[in-house]
């Protein structure tokens, strides 16, 4: 089984811990963080999507521009735009990156956020519509005739695409969600099903949950695992842990001094991806090998906030213990954006790769032996 790692394609040098040094766009910062994945053996960064951020798909055209190899994984809300629409943009930007381009579609958790662009669509009704939404881009991608639909959320007559995408049968699609409803609909046409780092039990949980979906919407193959973590690294455990309680001070100190103007509403937070970290942190702060949970308590759940804390070798052999659940991609980024992204290429991806490759060794060993084994009598016959 592959293992493949997600960075993040911030667009300015801000994060939990220190408000950003310059405009919400910063291109040279943009693609000098793009290149640090790309030359650090990261396979592929998220363009992430917010109401009031820079436009995604244009500073992933701006990044698939100036690299050659490092993939491009879009987030896109169905509600800011037409599912035909998006489906030819979709493909133009796959044919401006030589098919480096993925998307990761996102329902919304949050009424507040979603009202924003005017979308009051109710959360598990929003499920719904991603699933439509998908289900046309995916038809838009691959229909070489022209063809009607008429949905819950969408309707249209005669249409056909005249741009397709470079990659075959079509980009990866990607979805997240820890609903019943989320994943009923992930489950059903998503490629990779992203969940947020929780402890292992929690984690494999989620992964039946997804896996049973898939079997009731008549897939014959899940969705491939995706797992979010924040790594906190130093060259000792001592250090580590340092660095780890120092970032929780800095989240605290920055949400205190300079409270975001544009909160997401009030109170707890409504969707479950953000409430079973609540719930995770509130019951402990340490869980399996590395999992530290302050962070996402100082944040509110506030999406991928879960912490993997120790040195390199300690991280990377958290991360195979979910590799071990069936977990395929990695999503990381820490909280100095530019360093970590850095250091963890540097220091925790080559030892992830190398145990992988290791065991499928082993593996393809093993199985060469059976088969050896099996054959021998005919030989000797």
């Amino acid at each position: 089984m592959p293992v493949e790692f997600l960075g993040i394609a911030a667009t300015n040098d801000g994060s939990e811990t220190a408000a950003r040094s310059g405009s919400s766009f910063d291109k040279q910062y943009t693609l000098r963080l793009a290149r640090a994945h790309e030359d650090h053996g990261w396979d592929r960064v998220l363009f992430a999507y917010g109401s009031g951020s820079p436009e995604p798909g244009v500073a992933a055209a701006w990044v698939a521009a100036h690299t050659s190899s490092l993939q491009l994984l879009l987030a896109h809300r169905p509600n800011v735009s037409y599912p035909t629409f998006a489906a030819r943009e979709f493909a133009t930007l796959d044919q401006i990156s030589d098919g480096r381009l993925g998307v990761h579609f996102i329902t919304g958790g949050n009424d507040h956020e979603q009202q924003r662009e005017g979308d009051r669509l109710p959360k598990d009704e929003r499920y719904g519509r991603t699933r439509e939404y998908i289900e046309v881009v995916k038809r838009v991608w691959t229909s070489h005739d022209p063809f009607d639909h008429a949905g819950d959320h969408y309707a249209f007559q005669d249409y056909l695409s005249d741009v397709f995408p470079v990659r075959q049968p079509h980009p990866t699609v990607s979805f997240g969600g820890s609903s019943p409803a989320a994943y009923a609909a992930g489950g059903a046409v998503a490629d990779v099903y992203a969940l947020w780092g929780e402890p292992l039990e929690q984690t494999r949980g989620q992964i039946e949950a997804i896996h049973d979906a898939a079997r009731a919407a008549g897939r014959t193959a899940p969705p491939r695992i995706q797992v979010a973590f924040r790594p906190i690294i130093a060259p000792t455990e001592a250090l580590a842990w340092e660095k780890a309680h120092r970032t929780v001070a800095a989240i605290r100190e920055l949400r205190a001094t300079k409270p975001s103007t544009r909160r997401r509403g009030s109170g707890q937070p409504e969707n479950a991806g953000s409430q079973r970290l609540i719930a995770v942190a509130e019951q402990g702060e340490r869980y399996d090998r590395a999992l530290w949970t302050p962070t996402a308590a100082a944040t509110g759940g506030a999406g991928n906030s879960t912490a993997l804390v120790g040195t390199p070798e300690t991280v990377a052999q958290a991360l195979l213990d979910y590799y071990d659940l069936g977990v395929e991609i990695f999503s990381a980024r820490g909280y100095d954006l530019l360093g970590d992204a850095i250091d963890f290429g540097r220091h925790v991806i080559p030892l992830v790769r190398a145990e992988v490759a290791r065991r499928e060794a082993e593996r393809g060993r093993r199985a060469s032996g059976i088969a050896a084994a099996g054959q021998s009598p005919a030989v000797a016959r």
